[in-house]
């Protein structure tokens, strides 16, 4: 009997080997910017809260984000921070995603779950730098963004309406990853950077513990124009103002006018209703950890959930979103 009891025993063990670990809980791929940036600080706060669902998100940093979101158009990872306007790009087969095959129709799987106001352009010299005006840009060194993404292309065309000045003719323009461009200016190897940074942001203020800088304000004449306002105008733009004295050491007084910037965290159409459901109720659930995670992040609330998102929802998020009684825009409901 109890030779049969152990044969039975063992049968049960083999099978239970043979099969798939259920309990074993997925795990996700998501991809963000480098830490520090504000995109990272966002895209963290909602993988911490999402595990708290059992939705666990491998975060893999340091990314560029245009080569995220297509990684999250082709399904190759789950979650990932992008920008609005690229969603443009992919979709009219533009710039970056000239060359990829069915660029428009794998932007069509594209899903968002929330937006948010990310931060502000910190166009900043150091105090020595003989930049301080926008006309003192020519014949410089700026640091304008990374070599792959749309910061440094925007970087560029802001300078451009401020002072018509054009990279590579009027001044040098450098592309290099965002912690070298940091670098390279406290080493006094470029003469600017062009950041965009959330307002009070520990890697701007930096420059203020050993010195002096300044963050050029755009000019009251030039926001008017036609063009500056079309690129205020752009998916995932708009104008911004903070107080300068918001970073010890910094030099220009008064208010300071920028271009701001928003952000998405997106999904992929295919990923489980249940899965970014879970995830999305988590994240509001416990917004007051969210708030307390960085001060940009209080701005964050059900009110501004759909800041510039310009992709379909995903169902998961709908669903979340109709049972909390937070009103969707009916533009962004999907198979509208």
């Amino acid at each position: 009997m109890i030779f049969t009891n152990l044969k039975r025993v063992a049968a049960i063990a083999s099978v239970a080997l043979a099969l798939p670990n259920l309990s074993a809980a997925e795990i996700f791929k998501g991809e963000t910017a480098g830490v520090g940036d504000p995109v990272h600080t966002m895209f963290v706060a909602f993988t911490n809260q999402a595990g708290k669902a059992d939705v666990e998100i491998q975060v893999n940093a340091g990314q560029t984000l245009t080569k995220s979101m297509l990684k999250g158009a082709k399904g190759e990872i789950a979650f990932f921070s992008t920008v609005p306007s690229l969603v443009n790009l992919m979709a009219g087969q533009k710039r970056m995603y000239e060359k990829v095959a069915g660029a428009p129709e794998l932007a069509k799987n594209i899903r968002a779950i929330l937006g948010f106001k990310a931060g502000a352009y910190h166009p900043v010299t150091l105090a020595g730098s003989g930049i301080e005006d926008w006309s003192d840009i020519k014949g410089k060194t700026v640091f304008t963004g990374p070599p792959a993404g749309s910061a440094s292309a925007t970087s560029e065309a802001l300078i451009k309406i401020i002072t018509g000045y054009v990279a590579g003719e009027d001044y040098k323009a450098v592309r290099l990853g965002w912690g070298e461009g940091y670098a390279a200016l406290a080493d006094g190897k470029i003469d600017m950077m062009v950041r965009p940074a959330e307002i009070g942001s520990a890697n701007i203020e930096r420059f203020g513990l050993s010195g002096e800088f300044r963050i050029l304000s755009i000019p009251e004449d030039k926001i008017a124009s036609e063009e500056m306002q079309g690129l205020f105008g752009r998916p995932g733009r708009g104008m911004m103002s903070f107080s300068g004295d918001v970073y010890k050491g910094q030099l220009t007084g008064g208010d300071i006018t920028a271009l701001g910037f928003t952000q998405f965290i997106g999904t992929n159409a295919e990923v489980s209703e249940d899965v970014v459901y879970q995830a999305t109720k988590a994240f509001w659930e416990n917004l007051s950890e969210v708030h307390a995670t960085a001060f940009f992040l209080k701005d964050v609330t059900p009110e501004t959930a759909f800041t510039s998102v310009n992709v379909p929802l995903h169902p998961g998020a709908v669903r979340y979103y109709d049972e909390a009684g937070i009103a969707i825009p009916d533009a962004l409901r999907p198979g509208s």
